[in-house]
């Protein structure tokens, strides 16, 4: 979307939930430590890295293994609020400049019925993706409103990351 040419490399950071930190500088740290994972693998590159996560009453929820992980998450998030936070973090791998920061969003489900989580859950979208849907896809019937940056439900919050790129000499528009 933003016309920027990248590759994808997934590295193999494992992200650790548990850490003591605050959702926010978690996501912060969780993208940097992603990201320092792989620079150190280029030369004259920009990496950049996301963590992506849903706090709903205090707790933090990733991705979901398992459909039984998918429906307890749902089951939870029905016809509740929750936060999707992202942390993004750039690093310049010629001049070691870095640059992380995070995102929150809050998202409104609607109340569903247990038919309705069934069939989600049944479409396999739910898997491996946080809080268990997918804002982009089938999962957007389940979502009432939102308050804040699109984007950021799906992972990676544009506006922010553009511009934060420009801190870099990387322009968009």
């Amino acid at each position: 979307m933003t016309g920027l040419k990248f590759s994808v490399d997934a590295g193999s950071y494992e992200e650790d939930m548990d850490l003591a930190l605050k959702p926010r500088r978690l996501a912060r740290f969780l993208s940097s430590e992603k990201a320092k994972a792989i620079a150190v693998k280029y030369i004259n590159a920009l990496v950049i890295a996301a963590d992506t996560f849903i706090v709903f009453r205090g707790s933090l929820l990733g991705k979901p293994h398992t459909r039984v992980e998918a429906r307890r998450m749902l089951d939870l998030l029905n016809g509740k609020t929750h936060s999707v936070i992202t942390g993004f973090t750039i690093i310049d791998t010629s001049t070691k400049k870095k640059l992380s920061r995070s995102v929150e969003t809050r998202v409104y489900f609607r109340k569903l019925t247990v038919e309705e989580i069934e069939a989600y859950v049944g479409t396999g979208e739910p898997l491996d993706k946080a809080g268990a849907y997918a804002i982009q896809g089938t999962g957007a019937v389940i979502v009432k409103k939102i308050e804040g940056d699109y984007f950021n439900v799906m992972g990676l919050p544009l506006s922010s990351l553009t511009e934060a790129l420009k801190k870099f000499g990387v322009y968009v528009l």
